[in-house]
Parts: C-alpha cells; sequence; structure tokens
C-alpha cells in the first residue's frame, strides 16, 4: 500500500467508527432531539426557521424537499432551481400538494425560482441556511464547495462525483465543512436505515469474526429514457437522459452501485486499494441510451487482502439482486435493502426490529444534527465510496488494474469546460484494452 493509501486509510477509519456510533443515535433520537425546541443560532440564520434551498427539481429532488419538509421544527423552502422551467414548476407543484395543511412551509415566490446553469449559484445566495443538491453527479463537485463556501449547510445526493478531480475537490470542501461546522449529509440513506445500522454494530462487534470475503450487487432491469425531441440540442438532450452519459451520471456503477459499495466499505471501515474487472454494452445498444455499459463485473482487493465481488446490470429479463453479502471467520451476514438482514454461523441473528424510511430518517437525523449545534459532516465516507465506483468504472473501461491512488489523483475530467445549451458529441463507447480511462 502506498504512504497516501495509509493515510487516507488512517483518517477514514476513526471517521467511520465515529459515524456509526453518532448514526445510531441519531437514528433513535431524532424525535427526542427535536422535541426540545430550536437552540438559538444553531443553524446559519441564527433564527427558529430553517430556510431551505433546493437545487435539481427532478424526481430525488423534489422528493428530498418534500422529506426535509417533513422534518420537526419550524422550516421552509424559500428558493428553487433548475435548468428546466417546467421542471421548476412541476416541482413547485408537487411540493405543495404534498404539503397539504402546512402551506406555509412553501414560501418560494417567482423571483427567488431560478433557471439556467446559474441556478445554483442564485438559489445559495437567497438567505438560505441549508441546500438540496440533487442535480445530475457532474455539477455536485462545484456546487457543493460554492455553498460551503457560502456558509450553508447542505444535503448532497449520490454520488458525489463522477471523476477524480471531483472527488478531490469534495474532500477538501468537506474539511472546510468540518472547520466551519457545517451539516453534510448524503443520500446514501443505508446509513439510516435500522436494519443496516443493527448489522454494522453487531458486524464491528466481531459476530461473524474477520471479514475475508464479500459480494455486492445492483442487478436489474431497464430505466427510463426520454426519446430525443427536433428542439433539443445535443446538451439538452444529454441533460434530460443523464443516466446514460459517463461525464454526467458516472455510469449506473457509480450512480446506483455506490449504494452497495459504500455498504462493504462501512462493514470493512476501509476502501478497496486495487481493482480489476470486465463490462460492456451487450443489450442497450441504441444510440438513445447514450455510451454507457449496460453490465460492470468488478473484483475489488482491500488492504488486508480479502475480496470484493463486485455486480451491476441494467439489462430486462435477468435474475436481479441489489444486496449485499460477507462471509467472516465466525460466520456470514446477509444484506439487503429490501428490509432482510440476518447473521448465520457461529452467531445467529435476524433483524426484527422496527422498519423506518431511511429517506425521511437521514433528512430528521440532517435537521436534527444542525439544531443541536453537532451537525453531522458524511462527506468524507460518501467521497470514498463515490471513488470505489469510480475505480471500478476505470477498470471496466479500460480493462486495466486500478489503483486507488492512480482514480484518486487521476487528472482525466469528464464533460465539458463550459456549460452551455448547443453541440456536444458524445463520447464513443469504452473498449477495454483500448480506452484510457485514468
Amino acid at each position: 500500500m502506498s504512504q497516501a493509501e495509509k493515510d487516507l486509510k488512517t483518517q477514514l477509519q476513526p471517521s467511520r467508527r465515529d459515524f456509526l456510533k453518532s448514526s445510531t443515535v441519531a437514528a433513535v433520537g431524532a424525535g427526542t432531539l427535536s422535541t426540545l425546541g430550536v437552540l438559538p443560532g444553531a443553524h446559519a440564520a441564527g433564527d427558529d426557521t430553517i430556510k431551505i434551498g433546493l437545487v435539481g427539481c427532478g424526481g430525488r429532488g423534489t422528493g428530498a424537499a418534500n422529506q426535509a419538509l417533513s422534518t420537526a421544527g419550524n422550516v421552509k423552502i424559500v428558493a428553487m432551481g433548475d435548468l428546466f422551467p417546467e421542471r421548476l414548476e412541476g416541482a413547485a407543484n408537487q411540493l405543495k400538494k404534498a404539503l397539504g395543511e402546512k402551506q406555509e412551509r412553501f414560501a418560494v415566490d417567482k423571483d427567488h425560482m431560478f433557471t439556467g446553469f446559474d441556478a445554483f449559484q442564485k438559489v445559495i445566495g437567497s438567505g438560505i441556511d441549508l441546500v438540496i443538491l440533487a442535480t445530475p453527479p457532474h455539477f455536485r463537485p462545484q456546487q457543493f464547495a460554492a455553498a460551503i463556501a457560502a456558509g450553508k449547510h447542505c444535503f448532497i445526493e449520490k454520488p458525489i462525483a463522477v471523476d477524480g478531480p471531483g472527488v478531490r475537490l469534495c474532500l477538501k470542501t468537506t474539511e472546510e465543512a468540518k472547520a466551519k461546522n457545517l451539516a453534510v449529509v448524503c443520500g446514501l440513506q443505508r446509513h439510516h436505515q435500522f436494519g443496516y445500522l443493527e448489522s454494522m454494530k453487531r458486524i464491528h462487534g466481531g459476530e461473524i469474526g474477520d471479514i475475508v470475503a464479500t459480494r455486492a450487487y445492483w442487478n436489474m432491469g431497464s430505466l427510463w429514457m426520454h426519446p430525443r425531441k427536433p428542439e433539443w440540442s445535443d446538451v439538452e438532450w444529454q441533460l434530460r437522459n443523464w443516466l446514460y452519459f459517463a461525464w454526467l451520471s458516472g455510469d449506473h456503477i457509480c450512480e446506483q452501485h455506490v449504494h452497495n459499495l459504500d455498504v462493504i466499505n462501512w462493514a470493512k471501515q476501509s476502501h478497496p486499494v486495487r481493482c480489476f474487472g470486465h463490462g460492456g454494452r451487450e443489450v442497450r445498444k441504441e444510440p438513445s441510451y447514450g455510451h454507457i455499459f449496460d453490465h460492470h463485473d468488478v473484483h475489488y482487493e482491500y488492504a488486508d487482502g480479502s475480496w470484493m465481488f463486485s455486480q451491476c446490470r441494467q439489462i430486462p429479463g435477468c435474475l436481479n439482486s441489489v444486496s449485499e453479502h460477507l462471509i467472516g471467520t465466525k460466520g456470514k451476514a446477509n444484506l439487503d435493502g429490501g428490509g432482510r438482514w440476518f447473521i448465520e454461523g457461529d452467531s445467529k441473528w435476524r433483524y426484527e426490529g422496527p422498519r423506518n424510511d431511511p429517506y425521511q430518517t437521514e433528512h430528521d437525523d440532517l435537521f436534527a444534527s444542525i439544531r443541536s449545534g453537532k451537525p453531522l459532516n458524511e462527506g468524507q465516507f460518501v467521497a470514498e465510496s463515490t471513488l470505489t465506483a469510480i475505480m471500478g468504472r476505470m477498470a471496466t473501461y479500460s480493462g486495466k488494474m486500478v489503483t486507488w491512488e492512480q482514480a484518486l489523483s487521476s487528472d482525466l475530467r469528464l464533460g465539458p469546460t463550459k456549460y452551455e445549451f448547443g453541440p456536444l458529441a458524445v463520447d464513443p463507447v469504452a473498449i477495454p484494452g483500448e480506452t484510457i480511462a485514468f
């Protein structure tokens, strides 16, 4: 292992243990914190109302804003931004409908509904205390950095970046957020799901012994695609179908499979040091689906010599699985985002405790932490898990062995340097053995 890898591992391990402890307390006690009322000066505005801004008004952004507005205490959404006016209006209508009798929580006037590539700057500058960043992943490092520079708490969807330069910026921004005592919570909601929290408590407590091998899957069918309209430029078409372009999504190994990779890193309290794999575009070949792969199979090695066997696939008609599996010296653990968590071996256990909506709980925990004056900061592990996914994509695109240090230090930046509607060629489909991916 290189010295850089050792240094980063040293930084990450205590932060993961501290986060597990704080998340368990927050998940169980968020309601208790909320009943204490607002602590003066505990958030950016210094009053008893946390003012929210939303950047990215698609389905996930609208859902996250609704969850933020459903937390305990006084909250209001006061500014919204998106590239497309119809999506901005649609999100506003959905939020107002979802609020029901709590319409006072929607306080966005027409002057604070922004469109364009600079909408995030206008939202951040609208007197908010917290910003929800739910644009395509490519834009998140820049927007995260701008929000923290302006002193705003952040909820950021995963993944946090699509390339090495983006991850490096997010790591730097995470440290700046810590120095400013600002909250950073990400969309890796399994860290707020009771079944996962109890499983990790037992795994880290040694119930399956030393972890010697793991498996992680996000295998599913197809997702949505918007057929191109004649009036759309290249950039607009790609933005409206951002899933299918690596510069925007990082490929589905980053956009989706990051959840499973994160669970394994969480269990291992570490990150892989190198990986190799294969992938391709076997079924989804039409140009309307951009240039990303429809399957990835990656083998990741950790510093202790153990391996993670990882698969993600978006091909209909095949066996589906979204799950994580750990094999230890005393037994094995099976984890499933669908609600099944159990341990077999020397210790036998199955989670039968309360079920929660982790998408809501992550916002409950975020706002409770701000009100308590002890804001959560999840930036380190989301950056680590994002880089794990990026490293896997580099391996499948190139056909090469890729190390953590290569992925982290890569200067290969995806996407244009200037943002404007107009022509933008689609990158060719990667050819392992030929494509330079890092």
